[in-house]
């Protein structure tokens, strides 16, 4: 049977790589004609496609490292690990809000700065900690702008803290929306949400419409002394009016993930090193789960959590091969893979054909072996993208 090779750009769980069994992977930082790649944050839009690569696994969520067009237009799969690190993303979201509300970075800036004896301390403590009172979260309003993985755990821990939740999110899926606390309200507009919350956490990918989603407009509709979060990404925030709004004393703090030169050293800017997923689970839990889905793509060409290709998952038919076949989503693509197979005789097991936008992806399980001359017929169906025999 054909030994795969996945080749790892970035340092990628042993638990997750443990997932490739040895018979059948070769796994190294460095090979030549890969079937795939595993990778954190290393980026790709510089780099040559192989042709011998079939799928490339993010281990996180955000895939803007990735070349996704020209992946697909290649025929290869892009896998992501969505909700992998959700807890580690959750948890550092709360940890922002009680930050800020606390005022916790300024008091503890104050006692550091803090010299001379105990009784000295004491009297300067007992003196400066009126300056750092906050506010407790019980009865505060949060707004979680796109419940996803990470925005449905984060509304449901704030309604366990005792804070009103409203959340905005018109793609919702079934799966989130079954997971989401009941009591959380929902606004119908972005704006609607910014006028009713205290604070704003924001959990969407960067993607044209999300870019620069928070405005110097949208900053005017929020309350006085809001607090406004980003673990996301940095540019779904126009920083100069947040930074602005932080001066005037229209928003109380600016939580986020992502550094700038702007913001650093800015009283109203809690800035973090990116620590979203830096935790070992979410690390452990990503890899994982993205080694899981490489693994699957290759020995049944089955499909998960792909952001380029369609779901597509079709148990393997006993005693059948199986074709996975890759093409632009036009008309009679099915047909003409059906004419190719009955000119050899070969009858078709199974079959699935789904399609996104405008990819499509089809397996086929057949009786008896596959000739070498139907792959190459098949590759040169016009708008076929790639072709392959999978053996199990």
């Amino acid at each position: 049977m054909k030994k795969y090779k996945i080749q790892t750009l970035n340092n990628i769980s042993a638990k997750g790589l443990g997932r490739f069994p040895l018979d059948r992977y070769d796994v190294a930082s460095s090979l030549d004609d890969p079937d795939g790649l595993i990778l954190r944050s290393a980026n790709l839009h510089e780099r040559p496609i192989p042709d011998s690569l079939r799928a490339v696994g993010r281990a996180g969520a955000g895939t803007n490292n990735i070349p996704v067009p020209a992946m697909s237009a290649k025929g290869v799969v892009v896998f992501n690990a969505p909700g992998a690190n959700a807890n580690a993303v959750k948890e550092l979201v709360l940890t922002g809000m009680l930050l800020a509300s606390r005022n916790i970075i300024a008091a503890w800036d104050f006692v550091n700065s803090l010299d001379g004896d105990p009784a000295s301390m004491n009297e300067r403590v007992e003196a400066g900690k009126k300056q750092f009172k906050g506010f407790e979260l019980p009865g505060r309003t949060l707004g979680v702008v796109g419940l996803g993985a990470i925005g449905v755990r984060v509304a449901n821990v704030a309604k366990d803290l005792g804070m009103k939740v409203i959340g905005y999110d018109p793609a919702i899926t079934v799966g989130n929306a079954w997971q989401l606390d009941a009591n959380v309200d929902q606004a119908l507009t972005v704006e609607e949400l910014l006028a009713k919350s205290d604070f704003v956490s924001l959990h969407v990918p960067l993607i044209d419409a999300t870019r620069g989603l928070i405005n110097a407009d949208r900053i005017k509709l929020m309350r006085d002394g809001a607090t406004l979060l980003n673990f996301s990404r940095a540019p779904i925030v126009e920083e100069a009016p947040v930074l602005e709004a932080l001066e005037q004393g229209k928003l109380h703090r600016y939580v986020c993930d992502f550094p700038t030169p702007a913001g650093k050293g800015h009283r109203g800017v809690i800035a973090l090193p990116h620590l979203g997923a830096s935790t070992q689970e979410a690390e452990d839990n990503c890899a994982v789960m993205v080694a899981d889905q490489l693994r699957d793509y290759l020995e049944t060409g089955n499909v998960r959590n792909s952001v380029n290709f369609p779901e597509a998952i079709l148990p393997l038919t006993d005693g059948a091969a199986r074709l996975a076949v890759v093409n632009r989503n036009v008309p009679n693509m099915v047909g003409q893979i059906s004419t190719a197979l009955a000119k050899r005789d070969l009858n078709i097991a199974d079959l699935l054909n789904k399609s996104r936008g405008d990819l499509a992806y089809t397996l086929v399980d057949v009786d008896g072996d596959l000739p070498v001359d139907l792959l190459d017929e098949l590759s040169g169906i016009n708008g076929v993208l790639s072709v392959r025999a999978i053996e199990h």
